[in-house]
């Protein structure tokens, strides 16, 4: 027989409820009025009701004083209906909603991340770099305790925040705020007893130096992760230090993936007739290339020198290069008319000129482009266009200033 139901009311069970049944009941209900899942006011109440109540009953001690005394005999020894509610909930559900609840176990530090730039040379060759990094540590002298004779802040239950609720008009708002109790720190330490090397803090700062290894062959934007090198905390994992490769442009090179494309400006008699030429490569060696005689490069032809790329990351391969061609033509009137009659014996011949024997003929002449007059006609750079284009061009200009 007990003296009074009223917990177990909350809970709708039975006296005689088993653990599990407690278990049960405690869980539907949580789950329904949970303020993250109902924010009404009426729900929040009861939401707080049952977590008091089963922070009662589920502690075998608490629930056979329960039982014989009321909750009069429980001395304060319960929370009360909104004192333990979230934690509670938390332990039981592991904090399940966004926001409900203190999280269990130690929480990981956030990762320190930095921008490493580098050459194509040095993608190419791999480099060592030796960069500090100033980061908080646990402190040494007190081992990161903060002092002598701490005690957990009972308060916050040594986590430095709490949860709040306020009534605003008819809304129940939840809040988590800092400890008023520890100010946030989470143990109370007298002034006699903090740590004189970090004043009770519990972390100190210190410059490391880490020699980050970029390998042959990374691209842009991989990363050099050194694990739980970042900022250290009481009760918190730490984090990582990442370094991120920014790969910065190159003159004469471009890349994509493991290979490597460059444009080659050669004469018009080395397209026709053969010749060589010289490309300074990013290993630092230079390429000699042979054209042979009558292959013909053509202008915008592209031509690849296998196992001349970048190096394959943690392989012994090689990408390859691409070699675009540029053909550089000479000059206007570069040589006599009688040695342009013998390219006529030497070159293919021309292709003859074809017009239907009833077309309408109008023979024009080829004028050098006048950039400034380009302007002037509407700032249409290099492209084409013919009448009906600038006719239809300039009725556009009126609209839009009507």
């Amino acid at each position: 027989m007990v003296r009074e139901t009223k917990l177990y009311d909350i809970l709708g069970v039975s006296p005689d409820a088993t653990d599990a049944q407690l278990k049960k009941a405690y869980r539907v209900g949580a789950l329904k009025n949970h303020p993250d899942k109902n924010p009404s006011p009426e729900a929040a109440e009861t939401f707080k009701g049952m977590s008091h109540a089963y922070e009662v009953l589920s502690d075998p001690q608490k629930r056979e004083i329960y039982d014989q005394y009321g909750e009069e005999g429980l001395n304060g020894g319960g929370a009360g209906p909104g004192g333990m509610g979230e934690d509670i909930f938390s332990q039981f559900f592991g904090g399940m909603f966004p926001g409900g609840g203190q999280p269990t176990g130690p929480q990981r530090g956030k990762d320190i991340k930095h921008s490493i730039s580098c050459t194509l040379e040095e993608l190419y060759k791999g480099r060592t770099a030796k960069l500090a990094l100033n980061k908080t540590v646990l402190c040494k002298e007190c081992d990161g305790k903060g002092g002598k004779n701490v005690k957990k802040c009972s308060a916050c239950n040594g986590q430095g925040l709490r949860f709040v609720t306020r009534q605003i008009g008819p809304m129940i708002q939840r809040a988590q705020v800092r400890c008023d109790v520890c100010n946030g720190e989470g143990d109370i330490i007298s002034g006699a007893d903090r740590c004189k090397a970090c004043s009770g803090k519990k972390i100190t700062n210190e410059r490391k130096i880490l020699e980050v290894n970029i390998e042959r062959g990374m691209r842009h934007g991989q990363k050099v992760v050194f694990s739980g090198e970042s900022d250290q905390a009481p009760d918190v994992i730490p984090g990582d230090v990442i370094f991120v490769v920014d790969e910065k442009p190159h003159k004469d090179f471009s890349r994509k993936g493991d290979d490597l494309y460059y444009e080659a400006k050669i004469d018009l008699l080395t397209a026709l007739a053969g010749g060589e030429l010289a490309i300074k490569h990013i290993s630092g060696e230079y390429l000699k290339i042979t054209i042979i005689p009558g292959e013909v490069i053509s202008p915008g032809s592209v031509k690849v020198i296998v196992g001349k790329g970048m190096p394959v990351r943690k392989s012994s391969s090689y990408g390859n290069l691409y070699v675009k061609f540029e053909i550089d033509f000479p000059p206007k009137n570069f040589t006599t008319a009688e040695n342009l009659q013998l390219l006529e014996q030497v070159l293919p011949a021309r292709t003859p000129v074809s017009i239907p024997a009833d077309a309408e003929v109008d023979e024009v002449v080829l004028a050098d482009v006048d950039p400034t007059q380009q302007q002037r006609q509407g700032g249409r750079g290099g492209q084409s266009y013919d009448s009906d284009d600038e006719e239809q061009g300039g009725q556009g200009v009126q609209c839009a200033s009507q």
